[in-house]
Parts: structure tokens; sequence; C-alpha cells
């Protein structure tokens, strides 16, 4: 048999689907390190290396775009729905066009999370199409109601096209779906050791007095990190590099590192809803504080997923952004599931891919 070779499609919308889905592709390279991966988005290269240690090729093209947004939290409706039309009316070239390139790379599978063109590249190349997520599309569009139901209609049409949908922990129905296996937590692992991390950034602070602040690849500007200095006995840190120059504050700038590496040294993480951040979180036991986000549909879904299986502080923006952030020292509530949330995800992915690619 030729070479395997996994054409992967990543949505365009922050740095969580990218993450998540790195994570698998770095234990399917384990498992088989023969898969050349073709990996299509537009997340930046070092996002991708941070977690796929091997080699693969970086196709930078978009054929979703999530929101628009100017910020981990602040959308642009308006701007989407114009994106989105944007998208529809070119639907056939831009199948076109990939289909070529699929065909042109002799592509065996396409992975996808969870770009819904991707079902249409798969029909027209004749090779199946598997999605993976906790959420699609579909589902935060048609909340938004208006035009945005008929785009809305127009996607659940494509996502109904898939071979089989990986559904992910902390997730809507996804009826579009036609063939769905539910699986474990998917993320990426500590890849340092706590002595390298302690010593590389002089963090002294105990666990319990370690706070990891993530949100997402894009920032949040209102970060009131003046609120740091009230805590001059806790250590903070952060991926802005924004963030102002504080004593009690580590800024990580240095691109090999991500948040998981710094988990297992904190007591907890500040974050927004983000399904890599609490999927990684969940993954290493670390308790989460985070607050609500009424306006997107999949935030409901992981408040609801970790109140279920880890230890969490849900708190009201206003406490967060306006506060003089006392909710640090409250204790976190207890998960109100008593049985622990599969941990495989990963692995179970990596091993249905690699037995199609051993069964052709």
């Amino acid at each position: 048999m030729n070479r395997p070779i996994l054409y992967v499609a990543i949505t365009n919308h922050g740095f969580g689907h990218t993450t998540r889905t790195a994570s698998i592709l770095a234990t399917i390279q384990k498992l088989y390190p023969e898969v050349l991966l073709i990996i299509v988005t537009t997340a930046p290269r070092w996002l991708l290396e941070s977690y796929i240690p091997g080699d693969f090729i970086l196709r930078q093209r978009s054929f979703d775009l999530g929101v628009v947004q100017t910020d981990s939290l602040t959308m642009d409706k308006p701007a989407t729905l114009q994106k989105l039309k944007e998208i529809k009316k070119n639907q056939n070239s831009l199948i076109a066009s990939e289909v070529n390139f699929i065909r042109q790379n002799r592509v065996n599978l396409i992975l996808a999370d969870v770009p819904f063109l991707a079902t249409g590249f798969a029909q027209s190349a004749k090779i199946p199409c598997w999605m993976i997520s906790n959420f699609s599309w579909d589902f935060i569009y048609r909340d938004w109601g208006g035009e945005f139901i008929e785009i809305a209609d127009w996607i659940s049409d494509w996502y109904s096209k898939g071979d089989r949908l990986f559904r992910l922990p902390f997730h809507a129905p996804m009826s579009a779906f036609s063939n769905i296996i539910d699986v474990g937590l998917i993320g990426g692992s500590p890849k340092f050791s706590l002595d390298e991390i302690r010593t590389n950034w002089g963090i002294t602070a105990p666990q319990e007095k370690t706070i990891l602040l993530s949100f997402g690849g894009l920032g949040l500007q209102a970060i009131p990190y003046e609120n740091v200095r009230k805590f001059s006995d806790w250590q903070f840190i952060t991926f802005d590099g924004y963030a102002p120059e504080l004593p009690n504050l580590i800024k990580i700038q240095d691109r090999q590192y991500r948040p998981v590496d710094f988990m297992p040294i904190c007591g907890k993480v500040i974050s927004k809803p983000g399904y890599s951040t609490f999927a990684e979180a969940t993954l290493l036991g670390l308790p989460i504080i985070t607050i609500p986000r009424d306006d997107f549909a999949e935030s409901a879904l992981l408040l609801a997923g970790i109140q279920k299986y880890n230890y969490h502080q849900i708190i009201q923006p206003q406490d967060f952004f306006n506060g003089n952030w006392d909710f640090i020292n409250h204790q976190p509530q207890a998960p109100n599931q008593p049985q622990p949330i599969d941990k495989s995800g990963n692995e179970t992915i990596a091993k249905a891919v690699i037995n199609y690619f051993e069964s052709i």
C-alpha cells in the first residue's frame, strides 16, 4: 500500500478546535508513524507544532469562520452573517478546488473538526469524511434566529452527508449527523516535568496558591489585571503578551509552552468557557473558575459538563470584570456526577483512523 494520507480540516475559530484536533493527530502519529498528515487551517504553524512533534503538511485554507470576534467574548454577528453568505455563494468553487487538491495528493480519509463543506469534498472525491466535535455550527447559528435560520438549515444539510461523527463529551444533540459514536475527552498532555516548569520559570509558590489565567487564542482585552496585585502571596500565570508587568504575574511567550504544560503546578484555572481548556483541565483534575456566556450556545454545554465532572466555580461576569476577585479565596464546588468521565478520546479516535488505513 502507498503511504496512508490523512486530510484534516479544522474550523477557523480561535485556537480551541486546532489544539484539540492536534492532540488526536499527535496520538495517530505516535501509534502509526507512516501516516502523512495534511492539516488544512489558517491557524499558525507554531500552534500545531506545540502539539504535534513529527512532520506534517500545513495547507493554509479556510472553509468556515465560526464567529467573527474582536476578542474571546465579543462577537460581530452582522459580519459573521455576511461572511457565511459569501461562503454559501462560493461553495461550488471552494469544493471543486479542494477536491482537485485531495485527488492530486491521493488522500484516503478526511477528518474534520468541524467545517461543514468537508463532507462535500469527501462526496466529490469519493472518500469518507469523519467529523469530530461536541457541537456543530448549525447549532450556534440557529440559536441566533432571523436570517441565521436559513444558514443553519444549509449547514445541517452538509453535516448530514458525513460518514460518521465522533461526538465529544459536553455535547449538543447534533441530530443532523446520521452516524454518531460517543467518545471520551480529548486534549493535550503536559510535556515538561513539574521541576522543569518550576525551575525554568522561577515559580516558587505552592500549587494551591498558583493560578493559570487562560482566555484562548484571541485573548481578552478587559482582564482587570490590577486585581492580581491584591493577592501578592499568590502566583498568576498568563499567555497574554499584552498583560502588564506585575511582580506576581508570569507572562509565557515562549511558543513551545502551552497552557496544559502549566496546569499540573496550578491549583485553579480561570478561563472563559472554551472546550480545550475545560477538557485539558478536566483530564488533569484541575478546578475551573469560569463565567457564563449567554450569547454562544456551546457555553451552556461546557458549564453543564464541568458541573458534572470537575471541581468548579461559576461566577458572574460583573464579579470577574468589576469585582475584587474575592472568589479566588472560595472553595470550588465538587462535581455532581459520581462516575468519572471517560478520558480515552484521543486513543479511541486515533485507533479508528489507523484501523481504517489498515483495512484499505
